[in-house]
């Protein structure tokens, strides 16, 4: 069985932390980005399954990231959950509209993050 890639994209350092520990713990190969630009590199090399993806990043946002991951071949069926501290209905709907396929708001259960991204990817 392939190994299942997560990238984690979040400019949070403890989020980040027990995500990363969390995915692990559950047999993934995680990867970790601080904001869009990083985040579009790693996936391009890694091509994970599914890409965790915070909005409010430094440089580039996390609907600007989504853009260009769907935008790129190699990349546009990747699995994009955005987890954001933005909760409104507009955000949520915008994220939607860009190809997200899922919005966790912040702040947010691990076991809800896991049994999603699990979810997604069977």
């Amino acid at each position: 069985m392939s190994k299942r890639k997560i990238l984690i994209v979040d400019d949070e350092p403890n989020i980040v932390m027990s995500l990363e520990y969390a995915f692990k713990k559950k047999a993934f190969e995680v990867f970790v980005a601080r904001d869009g630009t990083e985040a579009l590199d790693i996936a391009e090399k890694q091509l994970p399954n599914v890409i965790l993806l915070d909005i409010m990043m430094p440089q580039m946002d996390g609907y600007e990231t989504l853009k260009r991951i769907r935008e790129n071949n190699d990349l546009k069926d990747t699995k994009v959950i955005f987890l954001s501290a933005k909760n409104k209905v507009t955000d949520m709907e915008k994220g939607l509209q860009l190809g997200a396929d899922s919005y966790m708001t912040k702040p947010f259960s691990i076991k809800k993050v896991i049994a999603d991204v699990e979810q997604l990817i069977t």
